[in-house]
């Protein structure tokens, strides 16, 4: 079909699943018990489906007797782990809404984050490297040294009840005034009358989930995404990838993200096929092997992975030859590296996806039979039961093929909306349901959609959304700074790099590392910018507008940048 305009619609062959995803992964565990659902390489853990089935139940028992009710919010900050998966599934089972919390975070982004949508439990990592997330918490909640587990009253996290820490091999200490994981775990039943009860009660469009998203105000958004929206976008992502019980999926990316808990973990859970962990956090040497020691037929990345593992010095050692997909997003995949992952790493059939957390979040997806010259030219055509348009951004018509205007999206994957700001889910969803992305995108006659650039300012650094503003209003706090503004400029590892241009107050000296320094341990390392420069003034139209694009443009005539070829 030859499209005459820039509007496509997804087949609905395949009718959606109307189901809560507790029941749909019921029902998958009782078909195939004994097959393997989850390996966790660094954890040395393997579960069947019936395995995961019983400790998912037998953890929503024990969260129930948190005194958590249906509806209650409660936070995972955690990296890929066994734990993570649980909660993914506990929480479903009895109605509870998993907030998903970025490990990257610091105290002010955490407090904002359970303060946001009132989370009642936190389950959190003990450390990480440099990072000690319950010092941090302490910061916060001082009061955890005195409270009685499940008995938490702090001034600063004020909805917060109970904190339980994930264990850590090395890490026998008690912690006081939290719960350890394997213990609350252990305290569950793993036949629970109230679980099934509960289970009785759910819909599929009641929520489930939410991930932090942050815009244009720079203050994070909580996307409210329900059973319906991430249970059939993670089955159709499975459906373009040709998934089936017999396929390993090698998941580096965080689950904390939908790119890990979605395109992974529910691609696969849906499709009977197993779930594999490589390592806690991105380690490219541990994916390689781990691919070859599992023999797994998928992977998942952003393009910067990929080019990790191409580069790293020992790819050649290792046999990678049993995979065949996987799916390369978060970013725009330069051509070089598609056909690097086709040729040197045998994944003839790799798919490119493409989307927002506010859709669930994939919209758009090649195929495992789209030709190469489309998967690395565009993101791929629609989903099924979904639809796309292309609209001009002034007049909201919708253009013709190949031309430019901002990608809408609508259908079941469109978010609840944003939690408790009904103000800002009308900006972002009009009255016909479109959800308007903000990105520039064209679509051609077959209706397959190339992303050209974006209206917001955002800035894509390895496969990480991060939106000027916010950095522009933490820098603000800074007591010598009058101004900032910050930008994206092109790097060929990353993508993109931060840059802030700083107007200091009159009378003032700074340094990068005083500004950096004052950034540390507050905000999310990512976010950090990597160039700073102090300045008078910025480049203005006549009305006062400042023009962002002729900061990025000196930057890259400074730096000697150039725009990174990208599909």
């Amino acid at each position: 079909m030859t499209l005459t305009q820039s509007l496509d619609r997804g087949t609905t062959e395949v009718p959606l699943i109307e189901q809560t995803l507790g029941a749909f992964f019921d029902t998958m565990a009782a078909r195939q018990p004994e097959r393997e659902a989850l390996v966790s390489v660094h954890q040395g853990q393997r579960l069947s489906y019936a395995r995961l089935r019983d400790q998912a139940n037998q953890l929503a028992s024990a969260l129930l007797d948190l005194g958590l009710q249906p509806g209650d919010r409660i936070g995972i900050w955690s990296h890929n782990n066994v734990e993570w998966v649980l909660m993914q599934l506990a929480t479903a089972k009895v109605g509870l809404v998993l907030v998903n919390i970025n490990p990257a975070y610091r105290t002010s982004e955490l407090e904002y984050a359970l303060n946001k949508v009132g989370c009642k439990a936190l389950v959190s990592m003990a450390q990480f490297k440099t990072s000690n997330y319950l010092g941090m918490l302490r910061e916060l909640a001082p009061e955890l040294n005195t409270a009685q587990p499940r008995e938490l009253k702090s001034e600063r996290l004020p909805h917060l009840r109970s904190v339980v820490w994930i264990d850590v091999a090395g890490h026998g200490a008690e912690e006081p005034g939290m719960l350890r994981f394997s213990e609350v775990l252990a305290s569950g039943k793993g036949s629970d009358p109230r679980v099934s009860g509960i289970a009785l009660t759910l819909e599929p469009d009641q929520p489930i989930n939410i991930q932090f998203t942050s815009g244009t105000t720079g203050f994070p958004k909580g996307a409210t995404l329900t059973h319906r929206n991430i249970l059939n976008n993670g089955f159709f992502i499975g459906e373009c990838m040709k998934l089936t019980p017999a396929d390993r999926l090698c998941i580096p990316v965080p689950l904390y993200h939908c790119f890990g808990m979605v395109l992974g973990n529910l691609a696969c859970l849906t499709h009977g096929s197993t779930i594999v962990y490589p390592a806690d956090a991105f380690d490219p040497l541990a994916v390689l092997q781990t691919v070859q020691a599992e023999r797994c037929t998928g992977l998942h990345g952003v393009p910067t992975m990929f080019i990790a593992e191409l580069d790293h010095p020992r790819f050649k050692e290792f046999d990678l030859s049993t995979l065949r997909t996987g799916i390369m997003a978060g970013s725009p995949c330069p051509i070089a590296v598609m056909q690097r992952v086709v040729s040197e790493m045998h994944m003839g059939e790799v798919t490119i996806a493409y989307g927002m957390t506010e859709t669930s979040p994939v919209s758009c997806q090649s195929s495992t039979t789209t030709p190469l010259d489309k998967r690395v030219a565009s993101v791929g055509q629609v989903q099924p039961h979904l639809a796309v348009k292309i609209v001009d951004p002034e007049s909201g018509a919708t253009v013709a093929p190949g031309q430019r205007g901002e990608l809408c999206t609508q259908g079941y994957s469109v978010m609840l909306g944003y939690w408790e700001d009904p103000a800002k889910t009308a900006e972002a969803i009009d009255a016909e349901g479109w959800m308007h992305t903000g990105d520039l995108a064209t679509m051609d006659a077959q209706g397959y959609v190339n992303i050209v650039g974006r209206i917001k300012d955002m800035v894509i650094r390895g496969g990480e959304n991060i939106y000027p503003r916010e950095i522009e209003e933490f820098l603000f706090r800074h007591p010598k700074v009058q101004d900032v503004q910050v930008v994206g400029v092109p790097d060929l590892k990353y993508g993109e790099e931060l840059c802030a241009w700083v107007v200091l107050k009159p009378g003032q000296q700074a340094t990068d590392d005083e500004l950096r320094e004052f950034c540390k341990g507050q905000i999310a390392h990512y976010k950090v910018p990597r160039y700073i420069r102090f300045v008078t003034e910025f480049p203005m139209t006549v009305t006062g507008k400042i023009q962002k694009y002729k900061i990025r443009d000196a930057m890259k005539g400074e730096l000697g940048l150039t725009e990174a070829k990208t599909a």
